[in-house]
């Protein structure tokens, strides 16, 4: 099944697309419902507010009727000064926008469209950009010079991944990849020299590493190493020495770098990869022994990003297991004998509607802006851009999320936790939080945060969603999600379309299970490599609670996965064939073993630090005791299953799906595997196609088979 090229696995897949429309083609009103009611509850058109970069303002916006977004960009024509007034309203009719890159254009000439990456230059002349038009995620190197739209044709190099600019504007880096998609060399391309060939740049050799590449945000410096930005050409320097597992995040400020990292404190110390802590040098004292160590992390804290500005430092912390944002003014003038907590920098702890809710940050891209922007969400919260102003210490809500037709409770920011508005903020600040306002539907949702205990005694997170209006103690249907990989945080941000479940009654749970993010990086570890099993062990759990604490009817839980959280999926149906009713396996990671056993597939050596590598003996023992393919429990009643797929996926092969849903059938109770889908998309790749109303579209036909296959259907 693995030779895509094979004209009988095409057929293969066709029949039984053929049989998956077969099977649903009674919930056919349903699924128009479905869409009808998502439909609904979006605004004709959606724009995002304008973030200004230099001189401009650049958005986006999807069209009324059109599926993709629009890049667009105009000159910011506010003046200051005596003639302010006039210079403005004179001005009004010269604003027009200026369309960059129109992500429907492509679809439309194409069939298919992913923008992976776009950068825009440091001269605001030129948009380099990334592009598959196939879902093989191959992606098009183009680069568009804005100063006339026209796509420059010499530069349409395959296979790019990264890109970063130098400070002329003219000078591109690049990253490409290479046959598994590994990127691996960077190269320089100098726009206006047509005659001359691409200069090779950095090779990396190691087939178990990547290469990145980007730049500082003041754009001084390009970091693959580190390249001087102004002198392009000049050569690169090494940080320091390599070490497996260890991490090295740099920007600069006015000569001195700063350094996120979780490099060992002391030579003679362990590396294990351990929590991140912030240091500095001078840009002339690189070398690890110049360091000077700054912010180490507390407690109950932990550092997991930042961000810089021409005044002010931002981290993005984990505190007491919640996600938070604080800005440091800067320069920070540390003593070089002293090593610091957070706290001891006077920190401003961006202020936020509730503990529950996910921070993702905006673009941000002007190094001399005063404001930082975010994009707040929760279960119960349309997503709401927000900037805070880091030199006043207030915010402004600039915008939320348009939910059509549904009515909701307007609450103002004034209940927050002792610790979340710090001591410093006056009593403006205080009136500032409390006349601010937002959209929130926790007067019609529940949303509540439990801790489960595992079966080692490990307390997972789950976070329980349901209709205060719908739901029913006890016999309710409900879906539990979960992924825990590559330490990455469960997905739980404002849905609308889940509304159309949660309204019919239904419960959605996400279990935050080991293996994914967590308040450090021992969350990650403890669910990956030889401990990948602490990640099925809590996502039975959580489903083992959901039930016995009556959330949800015992016969009427589904699980859903994507990805790799396919893997946690199918190995916990496996593992509790009994507990699950239904389940929706989304470009499933189930084939561990063979995949991890072929080098020559993509993505196969660099998932090795994640799952292990089975050609070690005691590795391949652990993979082989979890892996859902392999442990397929024959003669047994296995839950309905609907198991999606994509022709072109690159990241995990049609095949595996197709495996894995052949095996169902022939291995386990045979009623039971009729309603064992298997629906493929047959020119797709791993993140699938279409744009809002596509989605909604295979988000109505997945609520139609949980629905239907849970007993549901006849309520309709």
């Amino acid at each position: 099944m693995s030779n895509t090229n094979d004209p009988d696995l095409s057929e293969y897949l066709t029949h039984e697309n053929s049989y998956a429309e077969a099977f649903m083609a009674d919930t056919h009103n349903l699924q128009c419902t479905l869409f009808s009611e998502m439909k609904s509850r979006m605004p004709a058109t959606i724009s995002t507010p304008p973030e200004r970069w230099g001189p401009w303002l650049y958005y986006q916006y999807i069209p009324e009727g059109k599926e993709y977004p629009v890049l667009c960009r105009r000159l910011d024509t506010q003046k200051t000064g005596p003639m302010k007034t006039f210079l403005n309203y004179a001005s009004r009719g010269f604003e027009r926008a200026e369309p960059l890159l129109d992500w429907n254009e492509i679809a439309e000439q194409y069939g298919y469209v992913h923008v992976g990456t776009c950068r825009i230059s440091p001269n605001h002349n030129f948009l380099a950009y990334t592009l598959d038009i196939t879902g093989s995620e191959r992606f098009m190197l183009q680069i568009k010079d804005l100063r006339n739209g026209c796509i420059i044709p010499k530069l349409r190099v395959d296979g790019v991944v990264s890109l970063a600019w130098a400070q002329d504007g003219n000078t591109l880096f690049y990253t490409i990849s290479d046959d598994n998609q590994r990127p691996y060399r960077v190269l320089c391309t100098k726009l206006g020299f047509h005659d001359t060939d691409d200069v090779p740049v950095f090779t990396e050799s190691d087939s178990s590493f990547c290469v990145d590449i980007t730049s500082t945000k003041d754009g001084k410096f390009i970091t693959v190493y580190v390249i001087d930005a102004a002198n392009p050409l000049d050569g690169l320097r090494r940080i320091c020495e390599r070490v497996c597992g260890v991490q090295y995040f740099l920007e600069h400020h006015y000569g001195i770098f700063y350094i996120l990292t979780n490099a060992p404190l002391t030579e003679n110390k362990e590396c294990s990869g351990g929590n991140y802590y912030l240091a500095k040098c001078r840009v002339e004292d690189i070398q690890p022994e110049n360091w000077q160590n700054v912010i180490l992390p507390g407690e109950d804290i932990s550092l997991q990003d930042m961000d810089i500005f021409n005044g002010h430092l931002v981290l993005f912390v984990n505190k007491k297991g919640f996600p938070m944002f604080c800005s440091i003014d800067l320069p920070i003038n540390v003593n070089c004998k002293h090593q610091m907590e957070i706290e001891n920098l006077n920190p401003w702890y961006f202020p936020l509607p509730s503990n529950s809710c996910s921070v993702v940050p905006g673009s941000n891209h002007d190094f001399m802006s005063l404001v930082y922007r975010v994009v707040l969400s929760s279960p119960v919260m349309p997503d709401m851009i927000v900037d805070y102003d880091m030199s006043r210490q207030t915010y402004s809500i600039l915008q939320q999320e348009e939910v059509m037709g549904v009515s909701v409770n307007r609450t103002c920011l004034a209940a927050y936790e002792p610790d979340t508005i710090r001591s410093q903020n006056n009593e403006e600040n205080i009136q500032n939080f409390e006349s601010q306002r937002w959209k929130e539907f926790s007067c019609a949702y529940c949303c509540e945060r439990k801790e489960v205990v595992s079966y080692d005694g490990v307390r997972i997170p789950l976070t329980i969603l349901y209709s205060q209006k719908s739901w029913q103690k006890g016999q309710s249907p409900g879906v539990l999600h979960g992924y825990g990989a590559y330490g990455e945080i469960l997905e739980k941000s404002w849905c609308a379309d889940r509304l159309s479940l949660l309204d019919r009654g239904w419960v959605v749970a996400f279990a935050d299970v080991r293996g994914g993010g967590g308040g450090d990086s021992s969350w990650h570890k403890s669910g990956s490599g030889l401990f990948k099993q602490n990640s099925v062990y809590d996502f039975g759990s959580c489903a083992n609670y959901l039930v016995s604490e009556g959330y949800v009817h015992r016969d009427r839980l589904g699980a859903i996965g994507y990805s790799a959280g396919c893997l946690v999926v199918g190995a916990a149906i496996n593992m509790y064939p009994d507990l699950f009713r239904a389940a929706i396996l989304k470009v499933p990671f189930l084939d561990i073993c063979n995949t991890l056993l072929d080098p020559s597939l993509p993505l196969t050596i660099l998932d090795y630090e994640e799952f292990g590598n089975p050609q070690i003996q005691s590795q391949f023992e652990s993979i082989l005791s979890y892996s859902p393919y392999d442990n397929i429990t024959p003669h047994t009643c296995y839950p309905s299953m609907l198991v999606t797929a994509s022709f072109h996926d690159s990241r995990v092969g049609v095949w595996e799906s197709a495996k894995w849903v052949a095996k169902v059938r022939d291995s386990t109770c045979s009623e039971c595997s009729g309603a064992v889908l298997l629906k493929t998309n047959m020119s797709g790749g791993h993140f699938g196609e279409g744009g809002r109303y596509g989605q909604c579209e295979e988000m109505a036909y997945d609520y139609a088979f949980l629905i239907k296959v849970l007993g549901m259907f006849n309520t309709e």
